[in-house]
């Protein structure tokens, strides 16, 4: 019917908060109230939100089934708490990875999806941003599958709105996943952060988060006798503040809300199947778990994250969803290894090999990774699957980087990736796998 939610009531966002909100009329698309919907926020896990969309749209398409194992590797088994606590090289069913994030809100298990979907962690952020832009979402930008502290990953409250009907259009068999309060998984009951489910009437999900940088956020899905609300509350002060401020507008305005089923409100998923990457692990080193800075504990939202300092603005949409920086620390190399496996690749996705395509090859190995990320985003469809690489050599006195991307099975697939990237303007040449 509409491809987004009209903006009726909006009011003009402030730079000295944090706080955000909407409440939407999930049967119409109405806007019912709105504080600072559009004005970019943290979403911290509520980025989990597209991570799920993700992969239920994989599983929608047949490439995941529920009991498909998702490897663990070092990288995503060191990410921060709240977790899981896997270790590298073990497994989690695809069902029960969507109850970790649910309930437990699992960094660990989100990072493992985002590897399993995207082959890496930084070509499935390009992913979910390319997914937000079909369903709407014009604030928002991702860098990772978790919602840990990243100064360039923002969404509004509006956005975020949009996707929390589209998670209910799009997917209603897999919906009453966020309605889980909590589960078992290995014999250890895990309970969820969302205190709303069971307390506030008609509440059916869907997602809380917390960072310091973000504040408490909370989206809530409420379903009452056929009138259905999705409502957002960004940087609330406390959890309990959150929760009280969202029932609060769930009582308000829930009486206003229409019975009468406008149909789909947000548009078709164009281009919706997911390439799911090889998987299996590498026998190398494993990737080095990411540096940490200071955690923050918090008992009212159960949720421990890394904390960072608020960052300077972030420049316009477009020109952010071709700046994806590589995830640090680097991998280290050692003396006399003239190639550099690329740390973007992380250790649950497939290494560099079969047929290759090269479209640059620059001074350093950061503009190699700015120029694979600057593709992806533009090119999608052929190379979508594809890793990025990069390979360090020597030409004289001068070091370069080789830009490519691995993982091709065949020369007819190398061609039409390259000739998808020459029609974006890109460089390309196809490398045949050596003998």
């Amino acid at each position: 019917m509409i491809s987004g939610i009209s903006a009726a009531g909006t009011s003009a966002a402030s730079a000295e908060t944090k706080a955000a909100a909407i409440v939407v009329d999930a049967n119409t698309g109405k806007t019912l109230y709105s504080s600072n919907p559009d004005a970019q926020r943290f979403p911290a896990s509520l980025t989990k939100m597209m991570t799920l969309y993700m992969l239920f749209d994989a599983m929608a398409a047949g490439k995941v089934s529920k009991s498909t194992p998702i490897p663990v590797s070092a990288y995503a088994a060191g990410q921060p708490p709240t977790k899981v606590g896997f270790r590298p090289g073990q497994t989690i069913s695809a069902e029960a990875a969507i109850l970790s994030l649910i309930t437990k809100s699992a960094n660990d298990s989100a990072t493992a999806i985002g590897e399993y979907l995207g082959g890496s962690e930084q070509r499935f952020a390009v992913m979910m941003t390319n997914k937000a832009r079909q369903l709407g979402m014009r604030n928002t930008q991702f860098r990772n599958a978790n919602g840990l502290p990243d100064p360039q990953q923002r969404s509004s409250a509006r956005d975020l709105a949009l996707l929390g009907i589209a998670l209910r259009e799009h997917f209603p068999q897999y919906y009453d996943y966020f309605s889980t309060r909590s589960f078992t998984y290995n014999g250890r009951r895990i309970v969820g952060h969302n205190r709303l489910l069971g307390k506030v009437r008609g509440v059916d999900g869907i997602k809380t988060g917390y960072t310091r940088a973000s504040g408490f956020n909370l989206v809530s899905s409420v379903n009452v006798d056929g009138k259905k609300l999705v409502a957002v509350v960004m940087g609330g002060t406390s959890g309990g503040a959150r929760d009280a401020q969202m029932a609060q507008l769930i009582d308000k305005y829930l009486p206003s809300a229409s019975r009468r089923d406008g149909g789909n409100l947000i548009a078709s998923r164009r281009n919706s199947k997911v390439e799911v990457a090889a998987v299996d692990l590498p026998d190398t080193a494993p990737v080095p778990v990411p540096a940490r800075r200071e955690e923050v504990a918090t008992t009212q939202a159960a949720e421990v994250v890394t904390a960072y300092a608020d960052p300077k603005p972030v420049p316009s949409v477009a020109a952010r969803v071709l700046q994806v920086p590589a995830p640090q620390p680097k991998a280290e190399i050692g003396e006399g290894d003239v190639s550099e496996v690329d740390p973007v690749t992380t250790a649950s996705a497939p290494s560099a090999g079969g047929w290759m395509v090269q479209i640059a090859s620059v001074g350093s190995s950061e503009e190699a990774k700015a120029m694979l990320a600057k593709a992806a985003a533009q090119v999608g469809g052929p190379i979508a699957s594809l890793s990025p690489y990069t390979e360090k050599f020597q030409k004289g006195a001068q070091t370069y980087h080789r830009a490519r991307f691995a993982g091709i099975t065949n020369a007819k697939a190398a061609n039409n990736a390259c000739a998808a990237l020459k029609r974006q303007n890109f460089n390309c040449f196809a490398i045949a796998p050596q003998s």
